[in-house]
């Protein structure tokens, strides 16, 4: 059974004051949570177990899934909270029999991602982790200086760079769990780096996806219209 987790602990403080009465995954695209099309994604995806890592107003995020209809086609969700913000990659030392291989992601996201394609490439690599990437490109609305001391050598007007970000998706392996302190904060960035100086293999892949970040509130507004003109992208069966 291919299991998922999903990230859902976070305050989402970029979206306040929305995020002050309800969580982050469950905000709205279009006439859905963000959270209800991520898990419908998972779903025809083939993953049939959810693991929900929550805290902040997890109590919500239960309620909502309470006898949801994917229960009645082979869904399992399961649940861990945090007492105190754990980060990122801190809750998976929380989950009992965690299994050989699964797919960590945000509860936020928004996606045309194929994930079972990726968590069949990362399993098959049999590397710690896979970190699904996209490339973006950050454009400066300022003038950038390049000097040496006090002489001016360069002016480049708003300049853009390219970058390839973590998408917030992730194929873990069970070592990785021998890296993670229990009850103690860390973030992916944290787990990454201390990986790669133990000398695991963490893997990177750029799939062929749209994906926005919507705890940004520029994408999250991109998102609304992106889901209004491409509803069916992302909707499995609708």
């Amino acid at each position: 059974m291919n299991t998922a987790v999903i990230l859902a602990g976070g305050r989402g403080t970029r979206l306040a004051p929305y995020t002050a009465f309800f969580p982050k995954p469950l905000v709205p695209i279009g006439d859905f949570p963000v959270v209800e099309i991520l898990v419908r994604q998972l779903h025809a995806a083939g993953f049939r177990r959810l693991i929900f890592a929550t805290g902040h107003l997890s109590e919500l995020l239960r309620a909502y899934f309470h006898g949801h209809p994917l229960t009645r086609m082979g869904m399992e969700f399961c649940w861990i909270r945090e007492e105190e913000p754990l980060g990122t990659a801190a809750p998976l030392g929380l989950i009992d029999g965690f299994p050989e291989n699964a797919l960590v992601l945000n509860g936020d996201l928004f996606t045309t991602m194929d994930f079972s394609a990726f968590f069949r490439n990362h399993v098959d690599s049999r590397c710690a982790l896979s970190v699904a990437a996209h490339t973006r490109k950050v454009c400066l609305s300022l003038g950038v200086l390049s000097r040496e001391g006090d002489r001016v050598t360069g002016y480049n007007e708003k300049p853009s760079y390219t970058f390839d970000v973590s998408m917030g998706i992730y194929g873990v392996s069970r070592r990785v769990l021998d890296h993670v302190p229990r009850n103690v904060h860390m973030d992916f960035p944290e787990l990454v780096t201390t990986l790669l100086a133990r000398g695991e293999t963490v893997r990177c892949e750029n799939p062929d996806c749209r994906w926005l970040d919507i705890g940004n509130p520029e994408d999250y507004a991109a998102a609304q219209t992106e889901f209004e003109e491409n509803a069916s992208l992302y909707m499995p069966g609708e």
